[in-house]
């Protein structure tokens, strides 16, 4: 096959992760954040209502979206129970493996089971953890093998679940100035991971990944980042109900550009290096090793 149809020594795009495979790592990054998020700064009267079993709700329907989509990603479904098979070394098992546990766990905690909450968020970190290493262990894919990926991605899911935390207060109410202090500290701390992560990728580049990447860090510094900490600046000249509303913007905008990250490095940043041929063969040339 000729290197113009895609194949050959010069970098291609993967095609075998698409819209399906992002929309499991956003989804899951988004809930296994919002499950974190809803431990640590629900309210504890919110126990005795129904503000964390919404939210737990929430944050698990969003992890079964992410795996619903890798179950149609799937080319033969029925045959999907292999997932399990490998937990030894595959972080895709790992994954599956977490979710079993985190479901029961997530029912629990909407029950108002006491301490269930935290074993859920617990397991939440493992699901998230697991995720930010698939990628990773896809070693081709120059975009994806940067020792700064794992805490980009674990950021980003912090900052999509603290964003969602956020959008949702429009109903639940229970954001404090702490939830607030973190959501700010956490989209700082992505915009430095993914500084240091975009200088680390950028040698190894092909010109279509660079501008994706490219196109999205801006993205990522502009909705992500600036617009909501100025959306958050401006909830301390307002009224109550515009400041609720400001906010649930702030927390959109965060999510979004985390999930727009995600997708981009999933989908439009994932070349391959291509492959080299250090020695090719000649027809009726015998090699020196074999004279």
């Amino acid at each position: 096959m000729s290197t113009s149809s895609g194949f050959g020594p010069n970098p291609w795009q993967q095609t075998s992760w698409d819209w399906r495979a992002a929309g499991n790592f956003i989804c899951g990054g988004a809930g296994t954040g919002l499950l974190v998020a809803s431990a640590l700064f629900a309210a504890p009267e919110a126990a005795r209502g129904w503000a964390i079993p919404g939210l737990v709700f929430v944050g698990l329907a969003l992890i079964g979206l992410g795996l619903l989509c890798v179950w149609l990603e799937i080319g033969r479904p029925l045959r999907a129970l292999n997932v399990f098979i490998n937990p030894r070394t595959s972080w895709m098992s790992r994954e599956a493996w977490v979710s079993v546990v985190l479901f029961p766990a997530g029912l629990a905690a909407m029950l108002g089971l006491s301490g269930w909450l935290w074993i859920s968020a617990a397991l939440a970190l493992a699901f998230l953890y697991c995720q930010s290493r698939m990628l990773p262990a896809a070693r081709g894919i120059p975009a994806w093998r940067s020792s700064w990926f794992s805490p980009l991605f674990l950021l980003t899911a912090g900052c999509e679940g603290c964003g969602i935390f956020l959008l949702l207060g429009l109903v639940h109410a229970r954001v404090t100035s702490a939830a607030l202090l973190v959501f700010v500290l956490l989209l700082a701390l992505r915009m430095l991971a993914w500084q240091r992560y975009r200088k680390d990728v950028d040698a190894s580049l092909v010109a279509r990944a660079r501008s994706a990447l490219d196109l999205a860090g801006r993205r990522l510094l502009i909705v992500g980042s600036i617009l909501p900490c100025m959306l958050l600046g401006l909830t301390w000249l307002l009224s109550a109900p515009l400041a609720t509303l400001l906010t649930a913007v702030a927390g959109a905008c965060a999510a979004w550009a985390g999930a727009n990250l995600k997708y981009t490095l999933v989908t439009r940043a994932s070349f391959n290096q291509g492959f080299a041929l250090l020695k090719i063969p000649v027809r009726g040339v015998r090699d020196k090793q074999e004279q």
